[in-house]
């Protein structure tokens, strides 16, 4: 005879081993605030910076100040923030993805310092290392305003304690998240650097290793990490900081970076997009080319998801840029001048040629020109001239931008026959827009702002003679 009764009991305790575990995919996260009753509370997440917020949950407050955020849906892993009514405080809590049912009682008077929780070991450690921290930093801060041996003496010795202490905590729990994020926010440590013929320290070691070692702490397999706000700080500090800013050296570390965050789709998604971005209309002269690249190697390639829209405007932009980079040669130009004469830039005899693309309607090329005039007048007598290139087709206001700023001893030119689509194939997108040529006509700088002329042509032409 068939056992009914263990069947039925086994299908029970499945049925019941199910919905145990869907319970358990939900959260519960309660906060007693004192200092507020009936009031509206945000939970929700960092997303890469400490800006970008991302809100997953609301909640009223009752009388007591008790409120609950809950649902049946598993939030996802993070560093969160609970934000006060007018957003003006707010209660950090890490949540793992694994502490499910986390409770909390603070004073909004000082949270830091009031703070119990239970439920998290994770917010244990974070908060208890605050405290350790603020701790120390309350005490140096009374000591720095002494200037005694002694005074200086203890501050080391808090640093060192907390240093230990420090250390110790990521030591004995090494598999939390609290512990990871402590990491991630830290610089990493460097070991005792090897000494030079002379003596001193080997700044290029402690440099390598710091480069080398910059995202140690970063596990990019863990999709936590994006919900955090430390991965956009360290990116910008890395390329800004650590990166030599010529294009050769940036496309290797970002072909670098973006094959270290693969392993996470979405970060690698806005990686490749933060790099490209960066060097559209870069600070530093002449990496352009690192946007060409990015573009033809993770667009225009179908590696990064973008839409035959998108894609195309994308392609358009390369094909006017890849021949526009700084050590090409500039494209033929050949343009009327106010005598009905031609003119044309690779003609002109000059030891460096300045393109000044401007419209006589604009507002900020009438306030650059004086000081394009003020710069050619001083510097005409190296061998540096000045063409000026109308972007707009109507003539008298052209003649008359001309006279009026006192340009006649420049070289001016206008698209007589109406044919030029400056934007397409110069990539004047805004006006004025400045190219500076050598002798050859090679780009050496482009979309330099006009008072800016002089220091870098200086900078140039210093730059040239050490070579020689």
């Amino acid at each position: 005879m068939r056992d009914y009764t263990r069947t039925y009991l086994l299908l029970l305790l499945a049925v019941f081993g199910l919905f145990s575990s869907a319970y358990s995919q939900g959260y519960r996260i309660e906060a007693t605030i004192k200092g507020f009753r009936d009031s509206s509370f945000v939970i929700g997440h960092y997303n890469r910076n400490a800006t970008q917020f991302v809100p997953k949950d609301t909640a009223k407050a009752d009388a007591n100040g008790k409120v609950v955020f809950e649902g049946k849906t598993a939030l996802p892993g993070g560093l969160y923030v609970i934000l006060f009514p007018g957003n003006q405080k707010m209660i950090e809590l890490i949540y793992s993805g694994k502490e499910n049912n986390i409770a909390l009682e603070a004073d909004s008077a000082d949270v830091n310092t009031s703070i119990k929780i239970t439920g998290s070991k994770e917010n244990e450690l974070f908060y208890n290392y605050r405290k350790e921290l603020a701790k120390g930093s309350k005490e140096i801060e009374a000591l720095s305003k002494q200037t005694t041996p002694e005074a200086q003496a203890r501050i080391r010795t808090i640093q060192e304690g907390f240093g230990t202490y420090r250390k110790k905590l990521l030591t004995e729990n090494a598999g939390t998240f609290t512990s990871q994020l402590l990491k991630m926010s830290a610089d990493p440590e460097i070991p005792t650097a090897p000494k030079l013929a002379n003596g001193k320290t080997d700044s290029m070691w402690v440099f390598n290793y710091y480069k080398a070692h910059y995202w140690d702490a970063f596990d990019f397999t863990d999709p936590r990490i994006v919900n955090t706000p430390f991965f956009e700080p360290k990116i910008e500090r890395y390329f800004k900081n650590l990166v030599v800013q010529v294009p050769d050296s940036i496309i290797k570390d970002a072909d670098l970076i973006v094959k270290k965050v693969s392993p996470n789709k979405d970060l690698k998604a806005w990686t490749v997009f933060y790099i490209t971005n960066q060097y559209e209309n870069p600070k530093t002269v002449g990496t352009e080319a690192v946007w060409v690249y990015m573009a033809n190697k993770y667009y225009l390639s179908g590696e990064m998801g973008v839409s035959d829209d998108v894609k195309k405007r994308i392609a358009e932009k390369v094909a006017t840029m890849k021949d526009l980079l700084v050590n090409k040669t500039f494209p033929a130009l050949t343009l009327t001048d106010p005598a009905g004469k031609k003119v044309s830039v690779q003609t002109i005899d000059a030891n460096y040629t300045v393109l000044f693309f401007f419209a006589p309607t604009c507002g900020h090329c009438k306030e650059a020109s004086p000081v394009l005039k003020a710069f050619y007048d001083k510097n005409k007598a190296n061998g540096i001239k000045v063409m000026t290139i109308s972007t707009e087709h109507n003539i008298e206001e052209w003649k008359s931008f001309v006279k009026t700023y006192h340009l006649e001893e420049l070289i001016n030119g206008y698209d007589a026959l109406n044919q030029i689509d400056f934007n397409r194939k110069f990539d004047v997108v805004t006006t004025p827009t400045i190219y500076i040529l050598d002798k050859n006509k090679k780009i050496i700088a482009r979309k330099m702002p006009v008072e800016q002329l002089e220091d870098f042509l200086n900078y140039y032409q210093n730059k040239m003679a050490r070579k020689l």
